[in-house]
């Protein structure tokens, strides 16, 4: 094979494997603390820092990404809120959600913990209960 068409179809596998693997992924952390709760909320990755956000009761703050070829896309976010020290947690871990939520992953904090939606099954399923 010349390696002109050798480097082609090299390129044109490796265009497909790309396009398969990174997908745009939504993001969404949602308030639903009640009693007119406000969070603080900050989420980064290692490449992309989102920022500080403060989310009123009822909002919502939300992202996009793309998950990389080799399948290490993490998100991690800290949350608190008045008289709630904070919490620590994997907004997108492509080793958890490849398959829970392949295109949107919805995260849900209440007062009881945080509830993540998947996709596969359209329930939200309770991931997280608070520290004591």
């Amino acid at each position: 094979m010349s390696s002109p068409s050798y480097l082609f179809m090299v390129l044109t596998v490796l265009a497909f494997c790309e396009a398969a693997v990174l997908e745009t992924v939504r993001t969404s952390v949602m308030n639903r603390l009640g009693s007119g709760k406000s969070i603080n909320l900050h989420c980064q990755s290692k490449d992309n820092d989102l920022g500080e956000h403060t989310v009123a009761d009822g909002g919502e703050f939300g992202w996009e990404f793309s998950v990389n070829v080799i399948g290490t896309t993490l998100f991690y976010c800290d949350v608190s809120w008045e008289n709630f020290g904070g919490f620590h947690f994997d907004a997108y871990s492509f080793e958890r959600d490849w398959g829970r939520c392949e295109s949107r992953c919805l995260w849900l904090i209440s007062k009881e913990g945080m509830y993540g939606w998947n996709q596969n099954t359209g329930f939200w399923e309770f991931m997280y209960s608070w520290p004591n």
